[in-house]
């Protein structure tokens, strides 16, 4: 099992360790829903250096990751940020991603921990001349800092106007004297920024950080808290709410698969499965009964399976049991009533818009 360079800051403050895409990391400190809470609140700080960073460039670039992502590369500019997936030939999920535009002919890829080896693998045979491509995720630290008193945080230890940043926006800035990259994207549906830079700061960042939170009650955040985070905001999990057997167009990602571009893996397999309209489409859901929904509960109307459960849980900000998973089209409308069989019970839920928590 591999380590984040943060892992003695974890053991230190009291967190439970679980192996997670190959990684030793923290499921939770306090407690999820004090955690949850913080984020929500307050601020709290997410160690996510497992996830993968490799980077694109060359004058082939950006024709190399348009040809593999859905969509459209060709919009960025230095300093901005988009969010796409890579599809396999039948149209199923590779991963979903984000891409830096850091300088012309110049990009950043991150992918999710579990997949780095596997999209690796499948971008590299994909590479043609004329890109040098190279893998960091070993190298790179990566942290969220998330909340309403993220910005305030953060200011303190930069001369970047962070409040400047639009969404989906980054600048290359120092952060405590050391050079980084400081991005506004996020997994919760709060204010925050994301900071990569170097292994070899990770202690002077962590204590920065924290001494510059400390007035705000600046907490780490584990796991848990982060998937009941994004969970309220109807955010996909990758291996949960898309993977190999799902397509964007039933993920309700269609609004990042850009048709139009030009040729990619999967574009004619992606424009059938619109133009003929997906079989299913991933709902959210939310009981009116008291229970947990869990990964993997079948969907049922009137006895009849009709889907299974891809995320679920207990919403801390609402105090009710939501979920989301693929359902058959006639079921698919706000206000449908669906049965989720939680541990052989029948439980009453309503499919509802997504996000859960109105922001």
């Amino acid at each position: 099992m591999k380590r984040t360079p943060f892992y003695e800051f974890h053991k230190n403050a009291g967190a439970k360790i679980v192996p997670f895409a190959g990684y030793e990391m923290p499921v939770l400190y306090a407690g999820i829903m004090e955690e949850h809470k913080a984020v929500r609140n307050t601020v709290g700080v997410f160690d996510v250096s497992h996830m993968g960073e490799f980077y694109a460039k060359g004058p082939n670039a950006l024709s190399f990751l348009q040809s593999i992502t859905i969509n459209d590369v060709s919009k960025l500019t230095p300093g901005k940020a988009q969010y796409s997936a890579m599809c396999f030939d039948d149209g199923g999920i590779v991963d979903d991603l984000l891409i830096y535009m850091l300088a012309e002919q110049s990009y950043m890829i991150v992918v999710n921990a579990s997949n780095i080896e596997k999209d690796w693998e499948w971008m590299k045979k994909h590479c043609p001349s004329g890109v040098m491509f190279e893998n960091k995720s070993d190298d790179t630290a990566l942290l969220a800092i998330q909340g309403p008193k993220s910005l305030e945080t953060m200011q303190k230890l930069t001369t970047a106007n962070l409040s400047a940043i639009p969404y989906y926006h980054f600048v290359q800035g120092a952060v405590a004297g050391i050079e980084m990259i400081i991005s506004r994207t996020g997994y919760t549906g709060e204010l925050g920024f994301e900071i990569y830079f170097s292994n070899a700061h990770a202690e002077k960042i962590w204590n920065a950080i924290f001494d510059a939170g400390k007035e705000f009650g600046i907490v780490p955040i584990g796991l848990g808290a982060r998937d009941t985070l994004r969970l309220e905001m109807g955010y996909c999990l990758y291996g949960n709410d898309i993977d190999q057997t799902t397509n964007p167009i039933e993920a309700n990602l269609g609004w990042i698969t850009k048709l139009n571009k030009g040729e990619f893996v999967a574009k004619s397999i992606l424009e059938k499965t619109k133009a003929d309209g997906p079989k299913r489409k991933l709902v959210g859901m939310m009981l009116n009964e008291k229970a947990v929904p869990r990964h993997g509960y079948a969907l049922l109307v009137n006895g009849k399976n009709i889907g299974v459960v891809t995320s679920g849980t207990f919403s801390p900000s609402l105090e009710k049991g939501i979920a989301m998973g693929y359902v058959d089209i006639p079921h698919t409308e706000v206000g449908s009533k669906i049965a989720i069989d939680v541990r052989g019970k029948m439980i009453d839920a309503t499919v509802v818009a997504l996000p859960f928590l109105k922001k």
